[in-house]
């Protein structure tokens, strides 16, 4: 995992709904910056999906910025190409910029290990949360409520140190490249 306290890998990526080139530096907030590492296909992304959107819409007009980005290997994982994601973020309704990542450089720069993959920025963009959104998982009855990203979104809003207690995403591995991994 990106250690805590490291400063957010910068990245330029086309985005699939603007089809703009987009950097990190077009996007931060001097507030709160949330990554992540989102794919159209995986049934952990489509379950969080609609907490997601109420997070982005909740905290998006406090001055949170926020960025999906997928890295899936679209050759063999087809429904991740770029022309599926502008119309699954069209459908699922992201308000916020969903980058392709083709040569998986960025996810490899993060750490990105699985889909749905969480980091919090501060300010300063350094790291301060990555993990989870809560402790719901398709299947296991539990509510979605954010509750784990939005604690550290607070935190950081608020001034405060984010809980050193931060669990780890769980979804689908990432799909790399045949020729990369």
């Amino acid at each position: 995992m990106l250690p805590l306290g490291t400063i957010a890998p910068d990245f330029k990526l086309p985005d699939t709904i603007s089809g703009k080139e987009i950097s990190l530096s077009d996007i931060k907030s001097d507030k709160a910056t949330v990554v992540m590492f989102l794919c159209n296909h995986c049934p952990y992304v489509i379950h969080v999906n609609p907490e997601i959107v109420r997070i982005v819409a909740d905290y998006k007009p406090k001055g949170v910025a926020f960025v999906g980005i997928s890295s899936n290997d679209v050759v063999n994982y087809p429904q991740d190409a770029p022309d599926k994601m502008t119309k699954h973020a069209a459908e699922v309704g992201y308000d916020f910029p969903y980058l392709y990542d083709e040569t998986q450089e960025v996810a490899k720069a993060y750490d990105a290990a699985c889909t749905p993959d969480f980091y919090v920025f501060d300010g300063d963009m350094k790291l301060v949360y990555r993990g989870r959104i809560d402790g719901s998982r398709p299947g296991n009855d539990l509510p979605m409520t954010g509750e784990d990203l939005r604690a550290a979104i607070d935190a950081v809003l608020e001034g405060r140190t984010v809980s050193a207690k931060q669990y780890p995403s769980a979804g689908c591995n990432i799909k790399w490249r045949v020729d990369e991994r």
